[in-house]
């Protein structure tokens, strides 16, 4: 018996649904788009009053799976069952009327609308009068965020937020449709230690209250802090179910990518020469002040620091996104103004951004198109005309050497999996050829198995006399993968840390001055 989704409502409603083992299960579910088997029989099963994780390569399937469950896609093959009863999801609406929302890691919000009208959007509380009454709906948001202890202003505008406390709003909304269960795709990729340790009491008190959570992540630590059991998928099939106290971190990285990966960091030593790129004073009014390093060919140069420290706008400078207030830039030794992108790649200098959606993948592009945009004017044009061939040559190479999973070069960008948009967005960088590479967050949103292909080319480019620095937020690899590490704190520099003496604890105490 399938019910519909008012149905389905009802039924919830009413409390009468049959006992059941589980509160959701996925059986024999298959997807397929062109030229690409996204799923292959696969399975899930998610308890009621668990937190279980869902793990797996770029590409290994799990985001496909849960936007199947979220209403988002419909499977090919299989059978989806909520508290025992099929259920048939047309639409992310029918996933809501079933008690499925989820919390995607783009968040989905509108910026010029407040709070309490994100939350309550199609949903507002009417006056007797039939117009929207603001204040039941600030009220009942005030009550809600009381509830999950979230001290937001119901009447702020979501663009006056930062990106954690819009994570929090997407959570708060997702509560307030009375979900029992609750899909999470990595929620905590681009917020603060303090404010992980938020989101788990918040997902520790709603497994409390008998809600079942997925959680996506790439991130081992987290899974065995707040799982309670991991489901593993490679290559677009079910690998298994494991408690996530039966398992280790080698068990769960053989698990995902069929192999063993014996070095995380490949850092090798390779001989650091004369000084490439020399910054002095450098000063973006109200941002960061003073900033001062060098970065030598061959060397790999991290950045540390809390969000808000002034990284990610220091690079964004560099690169002449948003031109300094004052002080110099120097490379090779002969100061250059760079007050635009495009001066920067005339200097060979490469920038993989933070945000790969918003400021990196052209997402209705093909990944041809998105790999040669920065280099196709210097390389691949002869007498006004482009050298297809020779672009077409270059980006099949060099997605060759970045193991891009994609059918073909004309797929668009935005059917890839996040770790695969990433290594596009690396490819079209390397094609310039470039002697600085900023990398902003590498390896953020991506699996451990492409974690460390990145990881070892970035090692290799710095072996070819490449000057990098990597802005990281994980402080694993910035320790593992820098030469020398330069701390931030609130837009300045706070002290460099040479790779022998560097350890979590002395980074951290450089970031918290």
């Amino acid at each position: 018996m399938v019910l519909s989704p008012s149905t389905m409502a009802a039924v919830r409603k009413s409390g009468a649904i049959p006992n059941a083992e589980f509160l959701l299960t996925a059986e024999g579910i298959r997807k397929e788009f062109p030229g690409v088997l996204a799923l292959d029989d696969v399975q899930f099963h998610l308890k009621r009053g668990t937190v279980h994780a869902l793990m797996g390569e770029n590409g290994a399937g799990k985001s496909t799976l849960m936007k199947i469950l979220a209403g988002i896609y419909h499977p090919d093959q299989g059978e989806i069952r909520m508290k025992g009863v099929d259920i048939r999801l047309e639409s992310p609406l029918d996933a809501l009327e079933n008690g499925i929302a989820m919390i995607h890691q783009e968040l989905n919000l509108m910026p010029f609308m407040t709070v309490a009208e994100n939350i309550w959007i199609r949903r507002e509380p009417k006056s007797r009068y039939g117009l929207v009454d603001h204040a039941e709906m600030n009220r009942k948001t005030a009550e809600l965020f009381e509830r999950l202890n979230i001290p937001i202003d119901p009447r702020a505008e979501v663009r006056d937020l930062s990106v954690a406390n819009r994570q929090m709003v997407e959570i708060a909304k997702a509560i307030s449709y009375e979900s029992d269960v609750l899909i999470m795709d990595e929620p905590t990729s681009a917020i603060t230690e303090r404010e992980v340790e938020h989101l788990f009491h918040i997902i520790r008190d709603l497994k409390a209250q008998g809600l079942g959570i997925v959680y996506i992540t790439h991130k081992m630590s987290e899974l065995f802090e707040v799982a309670d059991e991991v489901s593993v998928f490679r290559d677009g099939r079910y690998v298994g179910t494991h408690a996530s106290s039966e398992v280790t971190r080698d068990d769960i990285i053989r698990m995902m990518v069929g192999r063993e990966i014996t070095q995380m960091f490949p850092k090798e030593e390779v001989p650091i020469g004369d000084v490439v790129l020399s910054v002095r004073n450098l000063t973006l009014d109200g941002v960061f002040r003073d900033v001062s390093f060098d970065v030598r060919a061959g060397e790999i140069l991290g950045v540390a620091g809390l969000v808000g420290s002034g990284r990610s706008n220091v690079a964004e400078t560099l690169f002449g996104v948003t031109p300094a207030s004052s002080g110099s830039i120097a490379i090779d030794g002969k100061q250059v103004k760079i007050d635009r992108p495009v001066e920067a790649i005339r200097h060979h200098m490469a920038f993989l951004t933070e945000d790969r959606r918003d400021t990196g993948c052209l997402l209705i592009l093909d990944v041809m198109d998105n790999m040669q945009v920065a280099s196709l004017h210097d390389q691949f044009v002869r007498g006004g005309f482009v050298d297809e061939k020779a672009v077409a040559r270059v980006c099949r190479d060099m997605a060759g050497k970045l193991r891009i999973k994609t059918p073909n070069l004309y797929e668009r960008v935005e059917n890839l999996s996040g770790g695969n948009q990433q290594k596009v967005l690396i490819g079209r960088w390397l094609l310039t050829n470039p002697r600085i590479l900023i990398l902003d967050e590498p390896t953020r949103g991506i699996d451990v198995g492409a974690k460390a292909e990145i990881h070892r080319l970035v090692t290799d480019l710095a072996r070819t006399g490449v000057a990098v620095i990597m802005i990281s937020s994980e402080l694993p690899e910035v320790l593992g993968m820098s030469d020398r590490i330069m701390v931030m704190h609130e837009g300045r520099v706070t002290g460099f840390l040479d790779r022998a003496e560097a350890d979590q604890v002395s980074v951290m105490d450089l970031a918290a001055r």
